[in-house]
């Protein structure tokens, strides 16, 4: 080697050991919060202005009763700082610590203690449970850089003493893996991001009619079969978890305290099962797997008694691979026309000394619950478990609101509450947002203070139908667990949403190191109409304060160039509005698009012949007459809607017109129960008693096709001048006989009545 570069080498080499000299003696100098922001928030704690240093040199001393969970710290330690910890069974310094909590009386489980100062680190736990909630918070505590890749030989925590435990046993998540399979890897994630915001059950969705996705030896179709539907391009689509990939994942709950309740759906959402063994159903004719969402008629035949031994055989495999104390049975949306029309089913309601087909279900059920409670499992069952009578110990799961679970609770049954109001995370924002979550109780207001024990917690539902991907499911569940993550574990009497908002934007840079793709907290843009005779009158309104609303008035994409929304906008002709919502001058989540017509009737208070819908509600009286016309999207709120009766509206103009046009627009989705009207009439008179036929428009368009699509009923008009006007729309009534929910009341969707 030439001298020069032997020198350079040595100086590399001293500058080299300078730098790593360095970095080991500043770990004082290691930055920490002096402020925390847990989700969820914590019951008690206190922070000191001291820092505890983990580095190479930290032991750990660990409860023999805490092993697993001490393997645990150790290796996620391990893994951000590349060196091996020491396990010891004493130390004077620098140890973090997993023992028993003492105290005198029982203790709440997953209750958890945790003491930081400059020397130590102790987490005292209630249970293994606690220990686990209590490695949670020491996770939250260190800074997202910790769960990056990047490595670091040594991390700080804020020395501070906290006492927390639950509020509820219960605080649970559905994951539906029917309508859209999720591989065993974004369940296991899953597992993971529930267990580091303290929840505790996952509740695993895995029977539908769209798909049935878990093994049984017994039933090999179900998977070869059951687990398979067309896909929109033709193709197989679906899959389903072997044993093997059950038994990997329960096993990886269990090292997080994580319970996996399986929900095996009966005696409805069961066209899968039914497509692999149709003598299951009714009519034993063969069936494909559901391609559709909705309810759909075909169920188990409740007066075959191989229904059961199908039923006991597959529950009795599900239980040897769950170790859950609970196994969920659906009991939702089961329509009886089958059953209706079964000579067997009747046959067994006679036998029974049954009253109805309501009566029916009860008895279904109550014999499932039967056969899982000899084998030392409860049953859990949606809130429709409570017609007919309630099988003795079942556990109530509310969805309808919260009217089940009030239920259950005052005949001193468990129950688990997870409203639609609140708690059903495929709505979209405009329906539940964040603060919406952060708003929800679990116990029922009506309920006396002596039966808040028999609630046992809540549960977001993550339902798929329209969640295809991993990327949906992050967007659509995150930030909103966090909401009810800290609604079951905290329970704040007195809510500040200001202050847990803050805490959620400090949860963000460690969601991004967990790869999470997590959504808004609330709609960027919310749009009301006030319609007057002069002008259909658009406010705006921001989600958050940091954002800047910009707008066209002919379907144009705004940009931060084109008009700046700062008051109400005006809109006297047929406008296209575009609004975009921006946030420090970049694009700020989707536009809204909505389409205005400006006509006779607009500002008039009609006169409707029923009552609509509180789902569909259009904006209200008005909603025929505001001028905003509907989309392709049913849920858009300019729809209103009313099931199985007849439309009819009138319209006083004010003053005899002339009217060249009358036209409506009708909606229909069938797979979602949503039919065209029969046909439409349309009427005018000069003195609102006395009306006369103005014309009548037929429907030609079949009940049975296909897609969402909109379909305007327009009619011309010749030398007519009339004060009042009238529509008339004639409902479908029932889904048809060939329909998947046959029986069923049809919805009826209308936009406006237009007069011109």
């Amino acid at each position: 080697m030439r001298p020069y570069l032997f020198s350079l080498f040595v100086i590399i080499l001293l500058i080299t050991s300078c730098e790593n000299t360095s970095k080991s003696s500043t770990d004082k100098d290691i930055p920490y919060p002096k402020e925390v922001a847990l989700v969820p928030q914590v019951q008690n704690l206190s922070l000191a202005s001291s820092k505890f240093i983990i580095n190479k040199e930290t032991v750990l001393i660990i409860d023999a009763a805490y092993k697993k969970e001490g393997q645990y710290l150790k290796q996620l330690l391990e893994t951000s700082m590349r060196v091996d910890l020491k396990v010891a069974t004493t130390a004077t310094k620098n140890f973090i610590r997993l023992e028993s909590l003492k105290a005198g009386d029982p203790l709440t489980p997953e209750t958890y203690a945790l003491e930081i100062d400059s020397t130590n680190l102790t987490i005292y736990g209630a249970d293994a449970a606690g220990i686990f909630r209590g490695i949670q918070t020491v996770r939250q505590l260190l800074p997202s850089a910790f769960h990056q890749k990047e490595q670091q030989v040594a991390w700080a925590l804020p020395s501070l003493s906290i006492n927390d435990s639950p509020a509820f046993k219960w605080r649970g998540m559905l994951l539906d893996c029917c309508r859209h399979f999720f591989s065993k890897e974004v369940v296991k994630q899953y597992i993971d991001l529930l267990a580091y915001y303290k929840m505790n059950v996952l509740h695993w969705h895995l029977t539908e009619d769209q798909g049935w996705r878990i093994a049984i030896d017994k039933y090999p179709k179900l998977t070869t079969i059951g687990a398979w539907r067309k896909g929109e391009d033709g193709k197989p689509y679906g899959g389903f978890y072997t044993k093997e990939d059950i038994k990997e994942i329960v096993a990886y709950a269990q090292e997080r305290h994580i319970t996996i309740v399986p929900e095996i759906e009966l005696p409805g959402h069961s066209q899968a099962a039914i497509a692999a063994y149709p003598h299951l159903s009714c009519t034993g004719a063969p069936l494909e797997v559901g391609t559709k969402w909705g309810v759909f008629k075909d169920v188990y035949c409740a007066g075959n008694d191989s229904t059961f031994q199908f039923l006991e055989a597959v529950l009795t495999e599900v239980i040897e691979l769950f170790p859950s104390e609970y196994i969920h049975i659906g009991g939702d949306e089961s329509p009886k026309y089958r059953w209706e029309h079964c000579a067997k089913c009747q046959k067994r309601i006679k036998e029974e000394q049954l009253k109805d087909e309501h009566e029916l279900q009860s008895y279904f059920i109550q014999r499932m619950a039967t056969f899982l409670e000899s084998k030392g499992k409860k049953l859990i069952g949606w809130d429709e478990i409570l017609e007919g009578g309630l099988a003795e110990n079942a556990i109530v799961q509310s969805w309808r609101g919260m009217d089940g679970a009030l239920a259950a609770a005052n005949q001193n049954h468990y129950a688990i509450s997870s409203p639609t109001s609140h708690a059903y995370f495929d709505y979209k924002l405009d329906a539940i947002d964040l603060e919406k979550v952060y708003s929800f109780n679990p116990i029922p207001k009506d309920l006396s203070s002596e039966k808040h024990r028999f609630i046992l917690g809540g549960e977001c539902n993550m339902w798929t139908e329209r969640v295809p991907n991993p990327k949906v499911l992050d967007q659509k569940t995150f930030p909103r667990l966090l909401a009810m993550a800290e609604v079951l574990w905290s329970a704040p009497q007195e809510r500040n949403y200001s202050d847990f908002y803050q805490r959620v934007q400090a949860q963000y840079p460690t969601l991004d190191a967990f790869g999470v793709e997590y959504g808004a907290e609330t709609m960027p843009i919310g749009i009301e109409v006030f319609t007057s005779t002069e002008s259909i009158n658009v406010k705006l309104a921001k989600g958050s304060l940091d954002l800047e609303l910009y707008y066209t008035q002919d379907g144009s994409a705004p940009t931060n160039g084109s008009s700046k929304y700062e008051t109400v906008i005006p809109i006297k002709k047929n406008t296209n509005l575009k609004v975009q919502a921006f946030k420090k001058d970049k694009v700020y989540g989707a536009p809204i698009q909505r389409t205005f017509i400006k006509h006779l009737a607009n500002g008039l208070v009609p006169l409707l012949s029923y009552q609509y819908s509180s789902y569909y509600t259009g904006g209200g009286n008005q909603a025929v007459t505001n001028g905003a016309r509907g989309s392709l999207n049913f849920r858009d709120g300019n729809w209103q809607a009313v099931q199985k009766v007849p439309m009819e509206i009138t319209i006083d103009l004010q003053e005899a017109k002339t009217i060249s046009k009358l036209s409506t627009a009708f909606f229909q989705k069938q797979d979602s129960w949503i039919f065209l009207p029969t046909k439409v009439d349309f009427l005018v008179s000069n003195d609102g008693k006395n009306f006369k036929l103005a014309g009548t428009l037929k429907n030609s368009i079949s009940p049975k096709k296909d897609a969402s699509f909109i379909e305007s009923f327009e009619l011309s008009l010749e030398n007519t001048t009339a004060r009042y006007v009238r529509l008339k729309a004639y409902n479908i009534t029932y889904c048809p006989d060939w329909h998947a929910a046959a029986g069923s009341e049809a919805w009826l969707f209308i936009d406006e009545f237009v007069v011109e």
